[in-house]
Parts: C-alpha cells; structure tokens; sequence
C-alpha cells in the first residue's frame, strides 16, 4: 500500500510538470519496473490530479467498513500462495473463504505479489553447471586482461538447420495501424519439413566457411573430422595471417568432441576454446550469425532446398564486416554478464 501512495505522488508530481499520461507511466516503469501501477491506474490518476485533486489516499467507502483484510486472513492468504504460486485469485478466495476483490488486494498491495510468466531457456541449469558457465566466463575474461587481442584469432562456428519456409515471427508481422483499424490476421503456419543443414564458421572478420551437409548424410565424427579439414584449408586460403595461429571455437555437442574430431585438431596444432554446456547466450553462433540469417529468411518460400541453400549464402555473404566486429565485442560483454550473474541466464540480451 506504501509503495503505490508513493506512486500516486510520483504521478502528481509529473502533472504538476505538465507531463501526459504515456509520459508519466513511462517515467514509473524507468523507475519501478516491474513493481509499477498498471497503465490504467497510471492514466486514472493522471486524469484526476489535472481536474484538481489534491489526496493521494484513497477514496472514502459508504457502508460498514471490511473487516476481512486482517493479518489473519493475510497469513491464510500467504500460506495458500506458498503451497502453489499458480492458483488463481478466484481459487485463493474459495480456499481461504474471503470474497475476490478482498483476496485480489491482498495479493496485490499488501503483499506487492504480481502474476508473471516464466521465461523460456535452453535448459533449468543445476549449481554445477552454473560454476562451470561462471568459471569459463572469468577465464576467458582474465585471458582478455592477459592478451587483450587474443579474439582475433578465435574461428567459431556451429550448424544449424535452413528451412524451405520458416514463418515470421510475431514481432516480424507487427504493422502500423490507428486505433479505428482491424486487427491484421494471418494464418497458423508451421516449419517446412524441406530442410537442409547448414555448417559455418567465422571471425571478427566475416565469413571463412560454410557448407551444406549433403542430404541423408548424419554428421558424425568422421564427416565433422573432413569439415576441420575442410575449415583449416579455408583458414590459410582467407586467412593467411592466422594460417598457422588460429583457434577454434565451438560447442561441446558429442560430434565436437569425439576422438576422431580431437586427434584431427591435436594432429594439425589447432587449440579450442572452452564453451560451457547449455550456454547459447555465450555462443556467437546461437546470438549472433544464425538469428541475423535467419530474419531475413522468415516468411519466405524459396520451394527447393537449392533455392534456400542460395539464399542462406546470399545472406551470409552480405552481412557486414562490421556487424562481425560487433558481435564479438559482445561476446566479451555476455563473458562478463555470465559472472555477474552467478552462471545464470542473463536478462536484457
């Protein structure tokens, strides 16, 4: 209750500035963030400070005052939300034998409790797993303090399936409209089954590798022996600089790190870089290159899996070197991120 009186003379304050309605709910979401009135309340006050009001508690209530909000019933209501965070008001209210809109203000202002959805991650990561995401982290990052350009001369790469037709996203197919138009529709649709792998590597330069695994082949540890190979040639044709001074980077997936694959590297010197398990967020491949390919992708049909092959190395031909120095510049930022964390998921990226 503390917390939205306060609010409230966050609100009026931003009247008396002469602030709007948007205006002022976007100064309380900078300021509360998720602990902020709903844009609703918000435009309530705000109107009502401008027609002149002055209180900031609530109205006075005509007829007997509610005696059910009481610690009592609050401890009720606290315990029955322990035992399950997902019940609803309307069943919270039946267990504890309280009305709705009485349960609804307790949960709400007395305990400051909002319902929230969980976020979608690769995986419910164990305290091991997070030691091991925050330990790889801190050393790459003391390798940066030691050997501030040792990024240039990481390769990394990973594979990844292309589709004939892969739909937009919902962000994608947003448009433009007033208040008076329709909502735009479109269809439910689903990923082609016409598909085609695609294996790439890359530096803070731009593109050194890609190929297409050839249909029906499994990529095993012998085809993804021939692909180093195949990447260390590229390496000194592209790169002749790091010909013989390069590292690899990629995920710790079984074909990466099978004998054959690691006698193949130990064979032609060629060091690898740690990556944790589980851990796309830190993987330039998973945040940077393949969802960059991939927008431009979504919501078309190309018909033949040549055609998407073409049209994934069109994509990947014509991305910037720019935008290649800027993804490793933040892949030191997510390194740091990881350990600020605690080995978790970060937010914000």
């Amino acid at each position: 209750m503390q917390r939205l009186i306060e609010q409230r003379y966050s609100v009026k304050f931003c009247v008396k500035l002469g602030k709007n309605g948007p205006e002022t709910f976007q100064m309380l979401q900078q300021a509360y963030k998720e602990d902020a009135m709903s844009r609703a309340m918000v435009f309530v006050c705000n109107k009502r400070f401008k027609e002149g009001r002055e209180d900031v508690e609530d109205d006075d209530r005509s007829g007997r005052p509610s005696t059910s909000r009481n610690d009592d019933n609050l401890a009720k209501v606290r315990e029955v939300l322990n035992s399950d965070r997902r019940l609803s008001i309307r069943l919270i209210a039946d267990r504890v034998n309280l009305n709705y809109g009485t349960v609804f203000q307790m949960v709400t202002e007395d305990l400051a409790m909002r319902k929230i959805c969980a976020k979608l991650v690769p995986k419910v990561l164990t305290d091991d797993q997070k030691q091991r995401r925050m330990a790889v982290a801190q050393e790459m990052l003391e390798r940066l303090q030691a050997e501030p350009n040792f990024l240039d001369k990481v390769v990394t790469g990973d594979e990844t399936w292309v589709f004939e037709y892969d739909p937009e996203t919902k962000r994608q197919s947003s448009e433009w409209h007033t208040t008076q138009s329709p909502k735009p529709k479109k269809a439910r649709m689903t990923k082609s089954r016409v598909k085609s792998m695609l294996i790439a590597f890359f530096d803070a330069k731009g593109m050194i590798h890609k190929e297409f695994v050839p249909a029906g082949q499994t990529v095993n540890g012998q085809y993804y022996a021939g692909v180093i190979r195949r990447l260390k040639d590229r390496v000194h044709r592209v790169r002749p600089e790091k010909k013989n001074d390069w590292v690899l980077h990629h995920d710790n997936a079984p074909v990466h790190t099978c004998l054959t694959v690691t006698e193949v590297l130990a064979r032609n010197n060629v060091a690898t870089l740690p990556q944790p398990p589980y851990s796309p967020d830190v993987a330039p491949s998973d945040f940077f290159l393949f969802p960059r390919m991939m927008k431009d992708l979504k919501g078309k049909r190309f018909g033949t899996v040549q055609a998407v092959e073409a049209a994934s190395t069109r994509v990947l031909n014509n991305i910037p070197v720019e935008e290649f120095q800027k993804a490793f510049e933040q892949w030191k930022t997510r390194w740091q991120r990881c350990v600020d964390s605690e080995g978790a998921y970060f937010e914000d990226f």
